[in-house]
């Protein structure tokens, strides 16, 4: 068993079964041992998952470009531009770089902030941007913006799936929440005698429809996965932004989508060398666990907080309007043969193009 599984396993002894946000945030973000606490390289080709800004530069070179158009709007500097979940700094970098060599006057009047609560991912990150330490600050949460009173923009590209979940389960006759046990050398489901959270509350806030009609048609076993802990970050995200706007770009669905039939299991699932792995419990700390992003959840909360909703569409999408933009507005040639490799495995249907999707707000 890996050394997080022994730390689990010593936890659920002295207090018994213990809801699943807590396995998920313990064996991903567990300091020094925790998935995405270990090694920087975890994310790539060469590790368990690859993300858009690991197949390279012009994804960032792109939202680079889109985010200098939004700046512009807003008719005042300086601005910011506050990026959640920047793993090892490879986005920032590559916006950075893109802003010196095409719009340096904007990297002049330009901060960069780093939502970053890890000591450990914050030294990969401030090696990484070591050339433009003078336009990054660090900070170790999104409660710590809100008194400076964010104009520009406040952004994340696949964070939100990683932020724990609570499973529920219908029984047939009611919702109840799960749990993890352990049992011999392995961990196991299992059912709380008494739920972490308010799951009737949790299900009406995140924009789950609770009629009786839907009721007795759901069938038995049918489980949601819910993320109390992301709800809570596009709540602070969207108080802390003065003006401007709040972007999310990831995999997910609506919540009317969650509730297909062929999602009877829920979207819980693991990450181990490149492969897809339904078995969550096993390894933890040595593979990526993550659920999709409920897009109604967050667009709720962020209306709730004043914002307004400009865009939700796929990433195929936003990416060709992008890109068709920039070949109308300036001079550049098309793109090169590694561009256009990048450009088709970022926007093709079968792998990011519409998995992902890109919600926008704004105030």
């Amino acid at each position: 068993m890996t050394e997080i599984g022994n730390l689990l396993r010593q936890e659920i002894g002295d207090r018994g079964a213990i809801p699943f946000d807590r396995f998920m945030e313990v064996a991903l973000y567990c300091p020094k041992m925790g998935y995405y606490e270990r090694d920087p390289r975890v994310i790539g080709f060469g590790g368990g998952f690859y993300t858009s800004p690991s197949v390279g530069p012009l994804f960032g070179q792109l939202l680079g470009a889109q985010f200098v158009r939004g700046s512009l709007e807003l008719g005042q500097v300086p601005v910011d531009w506050v990026e959640g979940g920047a793993h090892d700094g490879t986005l920032a970098v590559t916006v950075l770089e893109w802003l010196g060599k095409n719009r340096p006057e904007v990297l002049e009047w330009l901060t960069y902030w780093i939502v970053e609560p890890s000591a450990d991912r914050r030294s990969w990150q401030e090696e990484k941007l070591r050339h433009f330490r003078s336009k990054v600050r660090w900070i170790d949460s999104l409660a710590d913006l809100k008194k400076e009173q964010i104009t520009g923009l406040i952004f994340s590209n696949e964070l939100l799936d990683a932020f724990p979940v609570h499973r529920v389960q219908w029984d047939g006759h009611q919702w109840f929440e799960l749990g993890i046990d352990a049992e011999a050398d392995r961990f196991v489901w299992t059912r709380l005698e008494e739920a972490s959270i308010d799951i009737a509350a949790e299900l009406e806030r995140a924009g789950f429809p609770l009629e009786p009609e839907l009721l007795a048609v759901i069938p038995h076993g049918f489980t949601v996965d819910i993320s109390s802990a992301a709800g809570a970050w596009w709540k602070q995200a969207a108080e802390a932004l003065h003006r401007g706007k709040l972007m999310t770009i990831d995999y997910g669905y609506t919540a009317e989508e969650f509730l297909k039939p062929e999602r009877i299991h829920g979207t819980l699932r693991a990450y181990y060398k490149q492969r897809v792995s339904e078995d969550v419990l096993a390894r933890p700390g040595e593979q990526d666990i993550t659920a999709h992003v409920n897009f109604t959840q967050l667009q709720r909360i962020g209306e709730e907080a004043g914002l307004k909703t400009e865009m939700f569409l796929s990433q195929e999408a936003f990416l060709s309007t992008l890109l068709q933009r920039e070949i109308n507005e300036s001079s550049s040639h098309p793109l090169s043969p590694a561009e256009t490799r990048q450009f088709q495995t970022l926007t093709h249907p079968e792998q990011m193009g519409r998995k992902f999707r890109v919600l926008v707000q704004s105030r």
